[in-house]
């Protein structure tokens, strides 16, 4: 009678031992399965991240006008950190009366468009008669071009000095004198009192 209760005992020893492993390698499975699907969800969130924000990335634009010696002038939408000569390129690239000679000189292709800006490009004749006036005094018209004068030309003018002289000749070229603001080389005030002594012309 001892001998079968001790082999019933072992038995449910033995049955016990067997659940509990079972039942430790179900719950080794059910976190190896939600650990799984985290590592998915987490992966999908960062796909889905990467998508927003590419997306986001493509979604800014900026609006410039290119007019003058290009074969379509007219106002583009393009991506933001889009190249001068990309937005040229845009425009179905330079006419055939375009100062080749001017655009070397006073034209940076390597800068990048910024929203509302325009740029121009001068044929020939345009680019030829400011260059000639230019080398003479730097002035057309009794005004000083800020496209091709010289430091001490720029020098002259009221509030300018060798350091601001020099700001302007390095964020040629200019479309237009309002750009000496936008472009911040110039306060609306100073801009103010010289504005009827400058041109970009």
């Amino acid at each position: 009678m001892k001998l079968l209760k001790n082999k019933e005992a072992k038995k449910l020893i033995h049955n016990i031992r067997k659940f509990q492993t079972s039942l430790v390698l179900a719950s080794i499975g059910l976190i190896l399965v939600g650990a799984g699907l985290s590592i998915n969800k987490l992966a999908d969130f960062n796909k889905e991240s990467e998508f927003t924000s590419s997306e986001s990335a493509n979604d800014e634009t900026v609006v410039v006008d290119i007019s003058g010696e290009v074969k379509n002038p007219g106002v583009y939408s393009l991506p933001s950190g889009t190249r001068v000569m990309e937005a040229i390129e845009a425009a179905g690239g330079f006419g055939q009366g375009a100062d080749k000679d001017w655009i070397s000189k006073s034209l940076n292709l390597a800068e990048k468009i910024t929203d509302g800006q325009k740029i121009l490009i001068p044929s020939v004749s345009q680019g030829a008669s400011s260059l000639v006036t230019s080398s003479k005094s730097g002035e057309i018209s009794g005004k000083i071009n800020i496209n091709t004068a010289s430091e001490a030309q720029l020098d002259t003018l009221y509030g300018i000095g060798p350091v601001r002289a020099g700001k302007i000749i390095a964020n040629r070229p200019y479309s237009s004198i309002e750009e000496l603001v936008s472009k911040k080389v110039l306060g609306e005030s100073t801009l103010e009192k010289i504005k009827d002594q400058i041109t970009v012309y």
